[in-house]
């Protein structure tokens, strides 16, 4: 057995806060009923998943997209037990890309939609009212394909943990993660300059998103005193 870096911290903060994020958003409509804190949970998580398409590409060796999604010829070795690789296996690939899509469908569509009382989403004005109807109810209706992939994934943690005997958590605390394979080496790559360029991108994302890219309104009439 030996020691090896798996995930980075960029990685893994980015876990956790979309954790945060994600229960963030549930919790201030559901509980407390405020749309506002909705919104601002929903442009968090958008920043936060935009961090990580880039981090897929420019940071380090077990984030990549590259090394770990590897299509159905490795799905199918996977469940004959011939994968031997370190990070996230073949299967756990197709929940990261899946949880990935649907929680940035999710915060999309979010950007469009409204409640039928008072709150439009920060990009309202650009679809018709029906589109804008439209994009609420996908928002409601992926809330529950969300719950489900999210209950799965808890499940498949608890299974390595308890069963297969592979702490999953551990790692994405510590960042390390003790292997027998003699091929592991540890991550290198997505150092400070790559993690700049992912945060900036993030940054333009939720700023766009937010209705930066939008005319300011019309000022309001000048109360000429007549």
């Amino acid at each position: 057995m030996k020691t090896i870096r798996l995930w980075d911290l960029p990685t893994r903060l980015f876990h956790w806060l979309l954790l945060a994020a994600v229960l963030g958003a549930v919790l201030s409509v559901k509980v407390a009923g405020s749309m506002m804190w909705h919104e601002r949970f929903g442009l968090a998580i958008l920043g936060l998943l935009s961090f990580r398409v880039v981090w897929g590409f420019v940071g380090s060796t077990y984030a990549r997209f590259g090394q770990f999604v590897q299509g159905p010829a490795a799905v199918a070795g996977y469940f004959r037990g011939q994968w031997r690789g370190v990070g996230h296996n073949p299967l756990g690939a197709l929940s990261v890309l899946a949880l990935l899509g649907l929680f940035g469908f999710q915060a999309v569509t979010g950007l469009f939609a409204n409640d039928d009382i008072a709150f439009n989403g920060p990009l309202y004005s650009l679809v018709t009212s029906s589109g804008s109807d439209t994009a609420s109810s996908w928002h409601r209706l992926t809330e529950w394909f969300l719950y489900g992939l999210v209950a799965l994934h808890i499940l498949a943690v608890g299974f390595y943990s308890h069963v297969r005997k592979d702490n999953l958590v551990r790692p994405m605390i510590t960042g390390r993660k003790d292997v027998a394979d003699e091929q592991a080496q540890s991550a290198r790559g997505g150092g400070p300059l790559a993690f700049v360029v992912a945060v900036a991108v993030a940054i333009a994302v939720v700023w766009a998103a937010n209705g930066g890219l939008l005319p300011p309104p019309p000022p309001p009439p000048q109360d000429l005193g007549w």
